[in-house]
């Protein structure tokens, strides 16, 4: 089956899709982009992915070049051609062709659709992770720039881990794709609460009425200590965290807390 993409505003196949490679996002990385997901058609918090793709731009001093409502009309106009009702979208705003290579000129707006199934069997699973000592540039803002997760990829399969959890100035901070939970001591759950991006699933998690959640400075010693841990994305929705640096958490295994949320997400978001 053929699929489709926008390109400021134009439908085209998929394999007629071209960007300048005098865009500033290929000669200087500069851009960024937000992603949600379709179940059974229709989109998951497409309103507060929107705002934060809106945000970004504006902190990155670029103009989307639409409206948000025409924004809309374009993501179901693609939705509707590709036909895929379990997908991932996928909004990239590159800095644009610029004249100089550094100066900002008129961003280039892409949107792009893939097929995305989701595997509930990954939550027994769980995932591995090995810390590093790293500060995301502009933490707040969701850029194209992931320089520094995809040069440690020969470093998390060496440490025998599946993923990276940053921490900088004795404070955890998150991965590179995904925002970070404890269940500590106590039994509380918190999440780190600066220098950071604050995804969407995370925030419907701290906004959530039946659940309360500590914005918090973590500290890397409590790892050690911690029953629970997860991770938050849209793909991923939530995952425990079964391991840290060699090191089992809690008893190894999904803790209550945890599996609580993620039902709860679940069926929130329809996932059969």
């Amino acid at each position: 089956m053929n699929q489709y993409v926008i390109i400021n505003g134009a439908l085209v196949a998929k394999e007629e899709a071209k960007v300048s490679i005098y865009d500033l996002a290929v000669q200087r990385g500069y851009g960024i982009f937000d992603f949600f997901k379709t179940i059974n058609g229709e989109p998951v918090w497409l309103d507060d992915h929107l705002d934060r793709f809106y945000f970004s731009a504006a902190e990155m001093f670029m103009k989307v070049p639409v409206q948000r409502s025409e924004l809309k009309k374009l993501l179901w106009k693609l939705m509707d051609k590709n036909n895929l009702p379990n997908s991932g979208v996928r909004l990239t705003l590159t800095g644009g062709e610029s004249t100089n290579g550094y100066s900002l000129q008129c961003p280039s707006l892409l949107i792009s659709q893939e097929p995305l199934v989701y595997n509930k069997a990954l939550f027994e699973t769980g995932i591995r992770l090995v810390t590093f000592t790293h500060q995301r540039q502009l933490p707040h803002i969701k850029t194209i720039d992931y320089l520094q997760a995809i040069r440690l990829q020969p470093f998390i399969k060496e440490k025998g881990a599946q993923d990276i959890l940053y921490h900088f100035n004795s404070t955890v901070l998150e991965g590179p794709r995904w925002n970070f939970f404890i269940v500590d001591e106590r039994g509380e759950i918190c999440t780190p609460a600066t220098n950071i991006l604050k995804g969407v699933t995370r925030k419907k998690i701290i906004e959530h009425r039946n659940l309360h959640v500590k914005e918090i400075e973590i500290h890397p010693d409590e790892l050690a200590t911690t029953r629970e841990a997860f991770i938050t994305s849209t793909t991923k929705i939530v995952l425990p965290v079964l391991n840290i640096d060699g090191y089992k958490v809690g008893t190894g295994k999904p803790g209550n807390i945890t599996r609580e949320i993620w039902q709860q997400l679940m069926v929130e978001q329809k996932v059969n």
